[in-house]
């Protein structure tokens, strides 16, 4: 039995960027601020940080939004914004482990999954195969973002329920790159 390519909604072929795509980039733009405020967990930078981390999280899902209901999904955009999401909570974790608020092997493990479906994802688009985002993967996404925003705070009563989050994370995040090789299995098999 043959694999039919699934279809996928068409993106526009833009030279231009549009909105979404701008909003895109300044999550990327946002990043080396998120690092600078990181870097000290004193004074007032951990709640710079937290509130940088959480506007930059804010247009992962304005972008997306924005792209879908105004029909403006390009092929820069279906490429940015995963890279923007990885380089986002990447930069956070890898952050909270040099703060010794996160334990490194659950940012090891979650850096494996991103790195597997990334890998997984290129193969896929290689063969012309869209295997699309699952709502688990959505709410990893939301887990890592509530749990990295606890602890970027710094405040030791927050500490717990953060990397309990994070935890929530950790779950969804191996379950969803699981999810996701079968899927790409059952396409290519």
């Amino acid at each position: 039995m043959a694999v039919q390519p699934s279809p996928s909604p068409a993106p526009r072929e833009s030279s231009s960027l549009n909105w979404p795509n701008r909003i895109t980039l300044v999550r990327i733009f946002l990043v080396p601020i998120l690092l600078v405020f990181l870097m000290s967990p004193r004074g007032w930078y951990p709640l710079l940080a937290t509130a940088v981390f959480l506007l930059a999280a804010f247009t992962d899902w304005l972008d997306g939004h924005l792209a879908r209901s105004t029909n403006q999904i390009t092929r820069l955009g279906q490429l940015l914004d995963p890279i923007a999401d990885k380089l986002l909570v990447t930069a956070a974790l890898v952050s909270l482990v040099g703060r010794q608020q996160v334990p490194a092997w659950m940012v090891a493990i979650l850096l494996c999954r991103e790195l597997a479906v990334t890998g997984l994802r290129a193969l896929a688009a290689e063969k012309h195969l869209i295997i699309a985002a699952e709502t688990m993967g959505k709410y990893k996404m939301l887990a890592l973002v509530v749990g990295s925003a606890l602890l970027m705070v710094n405040v030791p009563l927050l500490q717990l329920p953060g990397l309990l989050v994070l935890g929530i994370g950790l779950v969804l995040s191996v379950a969803s790159g699981v999810d996701y090789l079968r899927k790409y299995l059952a396409k290519v098999l």
